[in-house]
């Protein structure tokens, strides 16, 4: 028989045996690999919760992804307000007033940066470094990693603005606990001292924080004479003197609006009213037109106004009109920071967000010249008033004593001719200073000006800078139902308090003065001071990552 031609079969038992060593061969190296990377992950407690601002870059510490960007994003008007609204912190409260400064939220401020600061600070830095290592190696990929890191750049500069304010914060609080009536603070201009202030060395601490830290932006849009002017003359000459310092540069004002802790609206009221008000027809929603479109502008073109919906924005306005001009714009009304010579608290002035400015009537322009006057031995009159008609409670002193002639007590609505009204000024011990339909009065500045004694005549008004100066070590207020008692609260005080008011009155003229280049601790820099302290009691969180 012939031999068969057939090759014999393999065994089965050599076919498993490849197999499995092919299964060994892949299955060996992978489970060390997953070992290696689990031993080399760090633990999800590690990463940080501010990951989701990137994007699904990483996972979150709480062991899901995390939320895209379009995903944390408002998408609609009602929905980016409720989250902006809770991302900004307001408390009405003065670092000088200790019954009613929030001690609890300037702690936990002071806390939370002082816990988180540094960290957060040095994980966005290593954020931005990681993404621009990123776009080096994705270049040919469709990634917008310049534009994140763009994001990140402006996070971190508000993260430290927001850190470098709660470090200010925790300062004033800590000099506020000194109770010297001398600030302990070193100054080679004027070291504040005595008891025209709520707390020397509070105010002191502050307003040196303020030359430190603050930064003022102002909007470019507009074009004058409405923007970017304001007359500085005249009774509304605090208005537009503010606004041109502003506008010239030397002081506080920052080119870059990313650094800044303000926002100013260049708009002058006085202007408005001068161009844009018919007398005849009494309207004024043209004014308020031109502020609503202005608001709409910057809006539109820069994120600082919906970031915190105006609540780290600034106008400022002398005129009566402007509490009237600003409701045109509800978030301009109740959130911005609104700086009013009509500091009417009936009216909607808001002392936590709202600052008081003094109206200073210069009536040629010149500044030179107008402080000083004869010593409290010299001054023969105890009260004096002159003034037209002008409200209800000039109509009330007008009825009550101008036709008294009284020698003590001498009110006019007319001086007689020859009669110099600064002459009865500094002739003076007391000045009396009615409120007219608005509640501020040129009065006041020009009693401190002539080193008269202030009588204050009004209600619901919040004298300006009083945050820092204690108006009742220097000047006599008097409800309007005293009117008729006016000589006898004024006789009423000793010649040894009249005398230490009187001092105090030339100590304080250093803050109203007006400078035709500002110094230190001038009106200037005390209006600067007061928008300083609003700013303080705001928390900006920057919820745009568009």
């Amino acid at each position: 028989m012939r031999p068969s031609n057939d090759k014999p079969h393999s065994p089965p038992s050599s076919f498993w045996s490849s197999s499995l060593n092919l299964v060994l061969f892949l299955v060996i190296p992978l489970v060390v690999f997953l070992v290696l990377v689990s031993a080399l992950t760090p633990e999800p407690s590690s990463l940080s919760p501010w990951t989701w601002r990137f994007g699904n870059l990483v996972s979150n510490s709480f062991g899901f992804s995390p939320p895209s960007l379009i995903e944390e994003t408002p998408t609609n008007i009602s929905d980016f307000k409720a989250r902006t609204n809770n991302s900004i912190v307001i408390k009405g409260s003065s670092i000088f007033n200790g019954s009613s400064t929030d001690s609890s939220f300037l702690e936990a401020e002071t806390d939370y940066f002082a816990s988180h600061r540094s960290f957060s600070v040095a994980f966005i830095e290593k954020e931005t470094v990681q993404l621009r290592h990123m776009s080096k190696n994705n270049e040919s990929e469709d990634i917008d990693v310049t534009s994140t890191t763009r994001v990140v750049k402006r996070y971190s500069q508000l993260e430290r603005l927001e850190a470098n304010l709660a470090r200010a914060r925790s300062s004033i609080k800590e000099a506020a606990l000194v109770r010297n009536l001398t600030s302990i603070h070193q100054d080679q201009d004027y070291v504040p001292h005595g008891p025209i202030y709520r707390n020397p060395n509070a105010f002191h601490r502050s307003y040196l924080e303020m030359e430190k830290l603050f930064k003022i932006y102002v909007y470019q849009e507009g074009e004058p004479p409405i923007f970017h002017n304001g007359p500085c003359r005249s009774i509304y000459s605090s208005e537009g003197r503010f606004i041109h310092e502003l506008e010239k540069g030397k002081f506080y004002r920052t080119q870059d609006p990313d650094e800044a802790l303000v926002y100013f609206l260049p708009f002058s009221v006085v202007m408005l009213v001068h161009y844009l008000y018919d007398p005849e027809t009494f309207d004024t929603d043209a004014i308020g037109r031109a502020v609503v479109d202005y608001i709409d502008v910057i809006a539109g073109k820069h994120p600082y106004w919906n970031r915190s919906l105006g609540a780290d924005h600034v106008m400022l306005s002398c005129h009566d009109w402007g509490p009237r001009a600003s409701s045109y714009v509800p978030h301009l009304y109740h959130k911005s920071i609104r700086v009013l010579c009509n500091a009417n608290t009936s009216e909607g002035f808001n002392p936590a967000k709202d600052a008081s400015f003094p109206e200073i009537n210069l009536l040629t322009g010149e500044v030179e010249g107008l402080l000083g006057g004869p010593s409290p031995s010299h001054r023969s009159i105890l009260a004096f008033f002159a003034g037209r008609l002008h409200g209800y409670i000039r109509y009330l002193l007008l009825n009550e004593w101008k036709d008294k002639r009284d020698p003590d007590v001498q009110v006019f609505d007319q001086l007689p001719k020859g009669v110099s009204y600064m002459s009865k000024l500094k002739n003076s011990r007391f000045c009396l200073c009615p409120s007219g339909y608005e509640v501020a009065s040129p009065r006041i500045v020009e009693a401190i000006y002539a080193e008269c004694v202030p009588v204050l005549i009004s209600d619901s008004y919040v004298p300006p800078f009083s945050d820092v100066l204690n108006w009742n070590s220097f000047s006599v207020q008097v409800a309007v139902k005293d009117i008729p008692n006016i000589k006898k609260i004024l006789m009423g005080i000793s010649q040894r308090q009249y005398l230490r008011m009187q001092r105090r009155v030339k100590q304080v003229q250093r803050h109203f003065v007006v400078n035709a280049t500002p110094k230190r601790y001038d009106v200037f820099h005390m209006i600067t001071h007061s928008i300083w302290l609003r700013r303080l009691n705001i928390h900006v969180q920057d919820f745009d990552h568009s």
